[in-house]
């Protein structure tokens, strides 16, 4: 028993469905698959939930160009049959919702909305494989992933969801289950999500709950790079790696596996293996327990869109634990990411991704106690097993905002 998940780039187009039913058509065991939404789709349905929110009737341009993205996907892989009645159904209930008024809870709206991008996708798929002749079963995964009410970035019940789970995906009557990431449900059946690109810890969760035997991310990339292709040229394939390394290059904003991924797998001793859908014959790279020392290379993790909040007292005086508390409780209530904390004797120093929302407005109730001042569109580069040359080279003609280092890793906000 395995589970595959793939990514939003994997099912971009009908051709890229095609080859993804070719790669599950290829494993002969019994197989849970995570899909994410199709190509950019997660993108526009961001937009459109702006403009529901603000009442902006741009939403239906927006709906329009969501809408026929699908359709057109659904022309190439069904033809004259045209679309199937499951994805018809919730393209009706997504225009019910945008004529409707919407709450005062920006990310409640958010999370009631933006799942239809992962509900769409599946259904599609599921509906083609279908078509071919090949049994498989689809499944909401928000009936058995249950979380708090904590939207846009929920917390798993792992006991209660990882019941529902082992009930739901029994492997009965079929041996091939699609299901969706990145989404569930509270308690009440109102939609939540796991936080952005979730979808790999929704097969982690899985994957977990099953004691599969792996769990396989289908990537564009033949494994882990050394560093993102699209930003650094020379990179090097990494054929394994530790959980814990993995897990420190996802906190550091590696974007080839979601943060919460690996604690799942690494608890029940699941490997996680990162693949190519391009080359998929290619053993791309394994993650798992290593009990020996791995000579790995130099590590690069550029986060960009970053922002620098540096706060000050404004009666000078020393920022002390009770500072720290305040903001960090401050920060998690505002749900914004903080990728970097450093402390200073007067200056507390914040690196987070950059908010949509107006910063002044969002940090507006601590002016009345701190000096803040920003700088935007800053990169933060992390370098995990880093030299003295590589540090040298990657400096170099920029400008420096903040740096750390530790034994295995560097940490330095640059702007270029």
């Amino acid at each position: 028993m395995k589970v595959y998940k793939f990514g939003g780039a994997s099912v971009k187009d009908a051709a890229a469905v095609k080859n993804v039913f070719e790669i599950i058509k290829s494993e002969s065991g019994n197989l849970s698959v995570v899909i994410s939404a199709m190509g950019k789709s997660t993108d526009l349905l961001e937009t459109l939930i702006k403009a529901y929110y603000n009442s902006n009737n741009e939403k239906w341009t927006i709906f329009n160009n969501f809408k026929n993205y699908h359709i057109e996907i659904i022309g190439d892989l069904f033809g004259e049959k045209g679309m199937p009645q499951g994805v018809y159904e919730l393209f009706s209930e997504l225009e019910h919702k945008l004529n409707s008024r919407p709450s005062y809870d920006f990310n409640f709206e958010y999370d009631q909305i933006i799942c239809f991008g992962e509900l769409i996708s599946t259904r599609i798929v599921s509906d083609y494989i279908t078509a071919t002749g090949y049994k498989n079963t689809w499944i909401d995964i928000r009936t058995c992933l249950k979380t708090d009410d904590t939207f846009r970035d929920a917390h798993v019940d792992w006991e209660w969801t990882g019941e529902l789970i082992r009930e739901e995906f029994n492997f009965s009557d079929t041996g091939l289950y699609i299901t969706q990431g990145f989404i569930g449900s509270t308690t009440t059946n109102l939609t939540t999500t796991l936080g952005r690109e979730g979808s790999d810890f929704t097969a982690a969760i899985i994957g977990s709950s099953l004691k599969v035997e792996s769990v396989s991310i289908w990537k564009d990339v033949p494994g882990v790079l050394s560093a993102d292709p699209k930003k650094m040229s020379d990179t090097v394939m990494i054929n394994e790696l530790s959980y814990k390394e993995a897990v420190e290059m996802t906190h550091s904003g590696a974007k080839v596996i979601h943060p919460k991924t690996m604690q799942p797998l690494h608890n029940q001793g699941i490997p996680l293996l990162v693949k190519s859908f391009v080359e998929p014959k290619n053993p791309g790279t394994v993650i798992h327990k290593i009990d020996h020392k791995i000579e790995l290379p130099p590590i690069f993790i550029l986060k960009e869109n970053q922002v620098l909040i540096t706060l000050s007292a404004l009666d000078f005086s020393i920022i002390s634990i009770s500072d720290i508390e305040r903001v960090v409780n401050f920060l998690m209530e505002k749900l914004i990411k903080v990728t970097l904390m450093q402390q200073s004797a007067i200056d507390l120093n914040i690196v987070a991704d950059a908010s949509d929302e107006n910063l002044e407005d969002i940090f507006s109730e601590l002016s009345g106690d701190y000096k803040i001042r920003y700088n935007t569109d800053l990169t933060l580069v992390t370098i995990r097993h880093y030299t003295e040359e590589v540090l040298d080279w990657m400096v170099k003609e920029k400008d420096i905002y903040l740096e750390q280092h530790s034994r295995l890793t560097a940490r330095m906000l640059i702007k270029e």
